[in-house]
This record gives C-alpha cells, structure tokens and sequence, in this order.
C-alpha cells in the first residue's frame, strides 16, 4: 500500500503534466454562471449543430489535471460533437487546491449551497439557460477527486441529474481533513453501510425519483484501491432499494459489469471492474475517441462512449457475453419532471434569470 508522503510526492510531479489549454482544444471558457462561491473556473464545448433540447453531459477532472488535458484524454467533447450534445469541464484553481483536486473531502465544498459544489451547480444553470438544455437530460462524471466530487454531487443536487458515473472515486462524507482523505483512498476506515447510507440521504431533502449511478474501478488501482468502488455502491443501494448481491452479472469486452436492478426492472447502478488496470480512465484510443496519458489508461475499453451509450447519448453497438440470464426491462431511470420558468433578453439576463429562479443568485 502507497504512504501518504509516496502519493503527495506522485502528485506534485505530475502537476505540470497538462497545459492550462492544449493545442487544439475546442473549450470555450464560461464566464458569467453566479457568485462561484467555491472560485472555480468554467469551460465548456457545444457542438456547431447542437440539437433543441440537448442533453448536458459536466465532466470533472482529477488531481494534477485541467479540464482541456483530460476532455483531451477522454474525447469527451469529440464525442460531444459527433453525437449533438453540450459538455462542461468545471476546473479546479491552484489556489484552492496545489495539486488541482477537487476538494471532495472538505465539508464547506460538498454541501449543498455551499463551495465548490454550489459553483458546479451555477456552471449547470448557466448552461441549461443559455443551451436550452433538456433538464430531465443532465449527467456527471468524474475521475478520482472528480469522482468523488461526481458523487458529492449527486448526493447534494439529485434532482438536477439523470445519471452519474464516478471512476475511481469515493463515496460521499467519509472523510473530513486530507490525512482522512488519504486513507480512504487506501480503503482504511470507510464507514460502514448504514453510516454511509445516512450520509447520502442527509445531503439534500430530495423525495423523488434517485439518478442511477454508475461505477468504474481498475483492479490494480493502488492509489485509490477497490473497497471504495463496492462502498460507493454500498451508499447507493439504500436509496435505490435494492439487496447486497447484483441481479445479473456479465463480460463487456473481457472485463466485469455487475447490475443492480429496482423492482421496475431497470439498470440503477452499474459496476465496471477492469481488470488489471491502475489509477486513471479506461480509454480505447482505437475508436476514435481520447488519447493516452498520465492517468489516462489506454486498456482498451472507452469509458467514455460505454458510460454515453448508458445515458442513451451515443450509438449502442453491444458486445456482450452474458454470465447470468437477463431480465426483459432494460431501461434508463425515469428522469425527473424540469423545473419551469421563463428565459428572455439577452444571454446574460437569460442566465441571470436562471439563475435568480433557481435560488443559486441573489
């Protein structure tokens, strides 16, 4: 198991791996989106023909990345593109963070209204307001510290998402300083079950339907280690009533998906173990979509076009070799009913309008 000086000492070497934009990326910066109490930076990409009513995909890097290096790893806005739907890349800034995490672990960041997770949360009403975004159409994922930010944002807004997916993440609430956060990056003092099931629920006051969520783990994945993939699903089963063991458990391109089924007979948590991976997102640079780099691993699998076809925003070619026999009802989670309100003027009332109406602007 890594110490905690050996992790620091990894990340500081890697933090200037990534250029604040590379050559060629195609983000554009998000200037106007509220206060930004947790004085975050904002890109984001929307495709040249950009459908009525889109769906909104926000994409939250880990440590030592930027929002441009890792759309660049993950093809993200490629995909965007091809597939006519908007993207967002919250960034972290140095100042809050030296290495460029997320601050996942800090109370003040994860609550609901406060912090970082409140300026993610104007990032997304900006966009819905200025894109016309389908709000019945909004996803989340993130990997490591942007995982576990993934998942600190499903927890406190999960009236706003459809759908998360958190790769190589934690779960939510299980740690409160950085010694903490480091050992439940090494699987040491997770909370149990019934703990941990009391923190998602006491993040919001939310009473309908859950977004399904899911999970992406590399089996050799050291620095964030594989307990906390299960504990995350642990959290989520509470909400989502549903018992220990998965429904049904199958082979996607030689590694692992187990499946959690509700009683309506639909997909609300997923695990994806990949087998012999490190720390980072699976890639598969041969399908057009990413690039390798550090943290970017190329095992050929896409996380990023597995988790859009999910989400019902890319084309399914299926390559399945099923281990236990399937339920007929596979379906998406039913979305939840947007909120209404009018938008009118020019795009800054119009986002300010939202903003105002959503209660995240005075």
């Amino acid at each position: 198991m890594r110490s905690l000086s050996d992790t620091l000492e990894r990340l500081a070497r890697m933090r200037s791996v990534n250029p604040v934009l590379p050559t060629g990326s195609i983000l554009r910066k998000l200037d106007h989106f509220g206060d930004n109490p947790g004085d975050l930076t904002a890109w984001c990409h929307v495709p040249k023909h950009l459908p009525a009513a889109p769906a909104l995909v926000v994409v939250l890097h880990g440590c030592t990345q930027t929002a441009a290096g890792y759309d660049a790893g993950s093809g993200w806005s490629a995909l965007a593109e091809d597939y006519g739907f908007a993207v967002l890349f919250p960034e972290q800034n140095r100042q809050n963070n030296a290495n460029l995490c997320f601050n996942w672990f800090n109370a003040a960041d994860t609550r609901r209204g406060q912090g970082e997770a409140m300026s993610i949360r104007q990032m997304i009403a900006a966009v819905v307001a200025e894109h016309h975004v389908d709000e019945r159409r909004i996803y989340i994922t993130g990997l490591s510290a942007g995982g576990a930010m993934a998942n600190a944002m499903l927890a406190c807004y999960p009236e706003v998402f459809a759908g998360g997916a958190i790769i190589a993440g934690l779960p939510y609430a299980v740690a409160a300083t950085i010694p903490e956060a480091f050992d439940r990056m090494r699987g040491q003092g997770l909370p149990g079950t019934g703990a941990s099931q009391a923190s998602l629920r006491a993040a919001s006051r939310h009473e309908g339907a859950w977004p399904t969520v899911s999970v992406w783990q590399g089996t050799s994945d050291n620095t964030v280690v594989p307990q906390n993939a299960a504990a995350i699903i642990a959290q989520w089963r509470g909400v989502h009533s549903v018992p220990e063991q998965p429904t049904q458990v199958e082979t996607i391109d030689g590694h692992l998906r187990s499946v959690w089924r509700d009683d309506r007979g639909v997909d609300v948590i997923e695990l994806h173990k990949i087998s012999g991976m490190g720390h980072g997102t699976p890639i598969d640079t041969s399908c057009g979509y990413g690039s390798a780099s550090p943290f970017m691993l190329d095992v050929g699998v896409s996380s990023t076009v597995l988790i859009a076809r999910s989400w019902g925003l890319a084309a399914s070619f299926e390559r399945r070799e099923r281990t236990h026999a399937p339920t007929s009802a596979e379906s998406m989670a039913t979305p939840q009913t947007p909120p209404s309100g009018g938008v009118g003027g020019s795009i800054q009332m119009v986002i300010e309008n939202a903003l105002r109406s959503a209660g995240l602007m005075k």
